[in-house]
């Protein structure tokens, strides 16, 4: 059974309008729904907005569903010129941005401290969705002032969730795929952009899902563990 994490409902009503019906409960905090869409049987975990949240709900979904591969998707913030509002694009690696031991171990920012390098690597296939590199911090914000780090760590998009989940994935070996529709761009103005522009980035998500869901259900949808 494929297991979603989605932060906000608006979200997660991407997936639901196409469910067969959809049984909904609480546990440890977080709305789980579980349903069937597209043929085939899903549970949604809301997780809530920001890292934190994030990370929680991945690791429900591994220890208390035992969720053998994980699927995120929601909107984010476009940094690269590949990012333009209202396009849908498949994170091959994730990094948290806002972690910095640089100072103390000498390592690139986002760089954990049982870590090399700041990136997870996520399990990649042929896909419908061009390539991206998706920059996680728990900010949404006007300000420039982070724009060098995410430049030099070459981030296509910015969100608050999907590289936290890919922390647990990576640590408990659970498969991830990241889907964003980017609902804004970097800069000034940008959370009035978001706020105006994320109905688009909803749609886009909607629009695109049953190919979401495509790439990732079946026996093994992954060709390789690289991307």
């Amino acid at each position: 059974m494929l297991t979603f994490i989605v932060a906000m409902q608006k979200e997660a009503d991407a997936l639901l309008r196409f469910a067969d019906g959809a049984d909904a409960r609480m546990l440890c905090g977080k709305t789980v729904y579980t349903g069937r869409a597209f043929g085939s049987a899903f549970r949604l975990i809301l997780s809530g907005v920001g890292k934190t949240n994030a990370a929680a709900a991945a690791m429900l979904a591994v220890s208390a569903f035992g969720a053998e591969r994980l699927v995120n998707f929601g909107m984010a913030g476009g940094v690269s010129e590949a990012a333009a509002p209202g396009a849908v694009l498949r994170a091959d690696r994730a990094v948290q941005y806002d972690f910095d031991l640089s100072e103390i171990n000498g390592t690139p920012r986002g760089t954990l401290d049982e870590c090399g390098q700041p990136y997870f690597f996520l399990p990649f296939a042929k896909s419908a969705f061009p390539r991206a590199t998706l920059a996680t911090g728990d900010k949404l914000t006007d300000s420039l002032a982070d724009l060098p780090v995410l430049l030099n760590l070459r981030a296509d998009l910015r969100d608050m969730e999907g590289a936290a989940i890919a922390h647990v994935a990576s640590f408990t070996g659970v498969p991830l795929s990241v889907y964003k529709a980017v609902s804004n761009r970097i800069g000034a103005d940008s959370v009035k952009k978001y706020n105006r522009l994320q109905s688009e980035a909803l749609n886009a998500l909607s629009k695109n899902m049953q190919t979401i869901f495509g790439e990732n259900d079946g026996e093994d949808p992954f060709l390789s563990k690289e991307p």
